[in-house]
């Protein structure tokens, strides 16, 4: 076994990366103050695994928990034996918990779900199958049909927003950005997880990634429920970040997409106004006509460099 990260946990110590693979799946299933309904989760996922025949290992990973969560997952492990416990002795976010579990993950196909009942875990085996089936899919992800998220009104047009963005800066339909429940080959995986934010836009930091490098993502409509417990998402923060992080990974694969036209359009303009000033006063142009072209002119520079830049990098 070789060694490629040791993962801290609490009370000390480390838990170590495995980088080959001795299983078919891997579920990652971050817990944080999930302790009314976490072990319901477990067994709805491991009851459907169980009669899938796949060989697979559940990572239940608690991220400092503030509530029993961390005792209610020991107190099950003795009864699953494919689960296994994993505490973080600090607080990292789901990010940071779905990034250190893909890295420790056995499995060949890695499953990242969510412990509050919202996603249907007992179609993970159906993930499973078609990764299995065509190897030209690199991830399948369940493509939610509703939104029954907290914030509804502000949260169903800003991710509409958000994912149109998306779209237009990936040339490719994305019918959930940032769903939760997703399978994926690992190896294909492994280049892009030191890319992941720690908080809730790592789903779309995956998707994004995928995409961007030509990997085939398979889309499947699935029922969303009402999740139980207290959500942790925080509408204006997480929105912030979920803009942030589209942007981000387009300059990180495609800074040209990002930044080319509006170089373009703010030369155009510099010009077409260059043409109107002389026109109305020969031989003079004025202040804002200058800086609108030389901003054009900067942008698009920048916009060469970052592509020069994302050219040299090696392939993943």
């Amino acid at each position: 076994m070789t060694l490629t990260e040791q993962v801290p946990i609490a009370g000390g110590g480390s838990v170590p990366a495995r980088s080959s693979s001795s299983l078919d799946v891997t579920v990652v299933l971050p817990c944080y103050n999930e302790q009314a309904h976490v072990r319901q989760e477990i067994e709805r996922i491991c009851a459907a695994l169980d009669e899938s025949g796949y060989t697979y290992e559940l990572l239940a990973i608690d991220d400092a928990s503030t509530d029993a969560t961390l005792e209610v997952l020991r107190e099950a492990e003795p009864s699953f034996p494919h689960l296994k416990v994993v505490a973080l002795h600090r607080n990292g976010g789901s990010g940071t918990v779905r990034r250190l579990g893909s890295r420790m993950a056995a499995g060949a196909i890695v499953v990242w779900t969510d412990a509050d009942l919202t996603y249907p875990n007992t179609r993970i085996p159906e993930l499973v199958r078609l990764l299995h089936d065509d190897p030209s899919i690199d991830q399948v992800v369940g493509a939610r049909t509703t939104e029954e998220g907290s914030h509804k009104l502000l949260r169903v047009p800003a991710k509409w927003v958000i994912r149109k963005i998306a779209e237009w800066l990936t040339s490719q339909s994305i019918p959930d950005l940032n769903s939760g429940m997703r399978a994926f080959r690992r190896e294909v995986a492994q280049p892009y997880l030191r890319l992941l934010p720690p908080g809730f836009s790592c789903v779309t930091t995956i998707t994004l990634a995928f995409l961007s490098n030509q990997h085939h993502i398979l889309y499947v409509p699935i029922e969303y429920a009402k999740r139980a417990g207290t959500s942790k998402f925080r509408f204006i923060a997480d929105a912030y970040r979920y803009i942030l992080q589209v942007l981000r990974m387009v300059m990180y694969f495609d800074p040209l997409k990002a930044l080319m036209p509006l170089a373009l359009w703010l030369v155009m303009i510099g010009v077409v106004k260059s043409i109107f000033d002389l026109a109305v006063h020969p031989i003079r142009l004025a202040n804002n006509t200058v800086m609108i072209f030389l901003t054009g002119l900067i942008i698009g520079s920048l916009a060469l460099l970052a592509d020069l830049i994302v050219r040299s990098r090696p392939e993943p």
